[in-house]
């Protein structure tokens, strides 16, 4: 499909500077992107290839000033990011179509209320009293328990597991392989050294607007319910024990673990392999950095904590700086030491010889 600069602008709400008939029919990145693509540039890391791109068009902040003259068209916008991102999203929409109907093999208990312009793919199980709000997507190998209540334009992609009693609000986007409401790790200790499994009762609750990447596990409460709120995005290889809010528009990175009952608040960011510990509460706004480990409540909005344990991070960083420079640190501490040694014996010599 070919769209023309004019088009494009129209989408996005942008100017355009150049030939409002130059059109494109694919996407690229802007260091190798080729003629008849669309590129954007948004970091101004890569602000040097927007006068090297072959681009036909490209999407440029609207505040963004050229140093030198470019061969793309330009479109310029408020947000280039958003707009390139809303661009792909469109295209995406086109280019797969609207999938409808319900493929064969798959099961679908009698209770179940399907909504309109549903799409369940082939070897699908779907249990008793389910509810599946109208425009949602049910991709191939999916389990729906019993009593799973699906908002409206959901899109349950290929092998997902949704365990009975969850319940998922509306565009609700979640990736291959991922579990939602598996058991909660609830085990009581024996006097005799084993461990007696507590019953998971909960449930889990995903409100409206919320991606969860691949093979990401969201355990369901050991009573009441597991909360993801509105807008929260989760990356991949995600674990989010029992009991756990997730605040809304949070943003949590690949292999992060928050541990149960552990409060989480809005438009957090926590980076990639943090974990969390449990019965903790983190602060609205607070950016947790990679690898942190996390063992108490953060209390004060907007801080920013690394390390592990973590801390905030200028003190963290003057930590780092401190341990980068221990080795030097320790050979001129051993050079005093060896001065005062050495000034000890010479003053014990004075001594002896009858000085003072």
């Amino acid at each position: 499909m070919l769209f023309t600069a004019a088009q494009i602008s129209l989408l996005v709400n942008g100017k355009i500077e150049g030939d409002a008939g130059k059109t494109v029919s694919s996407f690229g990145k802007i260091e190798d992107a080729f003629e008849g693509q669309l590129t954007f540039l948004a970091n101004p890391k890569y602000e040097e290839y927007l006068y090297s791109t072959k681009a036909s068009i490209a999407i440029i902040n609207t505040r963004y000033e050229l140093r030198e003259p470019v061969t793309p068209t330009l479109i310029r916008v408020d947000d280039a990011y958003s707009a390139f991102a809303l661009l792909m999203h469109k295209f995406q929409e086109m280019a797969k179509g609207t999938l409808t109907g319900i493929q064969q093999p798959s099961f679908i208990a009698d209770t179940a209320v399907i909504g309109k312009n549903v799409y369940v793919g082939a070897f699908t199980y779907i249990g008793e009293h389910v509810v599946i709000g109208d425009h949602c997507r049910i991709f191939p190998n999916c389990f729906i328990g019993d009593n799973v209540v699906l908002g409206e334009n959901c899109h349950i992609q290929p092998g997902v597991k949704i365990m009975h009693d969850c319940k998922l609000g509306n565009n609700v986007n979640i990736h291959p392989g991922t579990v939602i409401g598996s058991d909660g790790f609830g085990f009581a200790p024996q006097a005799d050294g084993t461990f007696n499994k507590i019953p998971q009762i909960g449930n889990v609750v995903i409100e409206n607007n919320v991606e969860i990447g691949s093979n990401a596990t969201i355990d369901r409460a050991t009573m009441g319910s597991t909360v993801i709120k509105s807008g929260a995005k989760l990356d991949n290889l995600i674990q989010i024990a029992h009991n756990v809010e997730v605040g809304n528009s949070t943003v949590i990175a690949a292999q992060a673990g928050i541990s149960g009952s552990t409060k989480i608040g809005n438009n957090v960011k926590i980076g990639g392999q943090a974990g969390l510990v449990g019965h903790i509460q983190i602060a609205d706004g607070t950016r947790i950095n990679a690898q942190s480990g996390v063992s108490k409540s953060i209390k004060n909005p907007f801080g920013y904590v690394t390390g592990s344990p973590a801390q905030d991070s200028a003190t963290a960083l003057r930590s780092q700086a401190i341990f980068k420079n221990l080795p030097e640190m320790e050979k001129r501490l051993k050079f005093l030491e060896d001065l005062v040694k050495q000034l000890l014996v010479e003053k014990a010599a004075f001594s002896q010889n009858g000085f003072k």
